[in-house]
């Protein structure tokens, strides 16, 4: 399964960009295999601006493009288990999501450089 941001039926003047924070959590795995997983998703999908990882759960933030909530919440928190196969994540279930559209964010969070690759750190 592929996952798409933007359906292609979509009207590009529709679409709103969505702040994600998405947390996965299950089986304590070698923590170099979740390290590689999460280098693997962000190689296959460049949206990703930060993860945090430990033995047992990962914390990802990234933007999300989609028309209205309920697509931005569909697509997040389907990520995980549309890139696990093909990025070998860890089969770990989504525990938390937050979302938060474009203009709440920067009235809560301060923007922060990171690389442009993203950034991928233990906790």
């Amino acid at each position: 399964m592929v996952l798409r941001s933007v359906p292609a039926s979509a009207d590009i003047g529709s679409l709103r960009m969505w702040h994600v924070t998405l947390t996965v959590s299950g089986e304590s795995q070698p923590i170099d295999h979740v390290r590689q997983a999460l280098e693997r998703l962000s190689h296959a999908h460049p949206f990703l601006l930060e993860a945090r990882y430990g033995n047992d759960r990962a914390e990802l933030r990234y933007w999300e493009e989609a028309e209205g909530m309920d697509a931005a919440v569909a697509i997040a928190s389907a990520m995980w288990g549309a890139n696990e196969r093909s990025s070998r994540l860890p089969g770990w279930d989504v525990v938390g999501l937050k979302v938060l559209d474009r203009q709440t964010y920067l009235q809560h969070e301060p923007l922060r450089v990171l690389p442009p690759e993203g950034r991928i750190a233990p906790f």
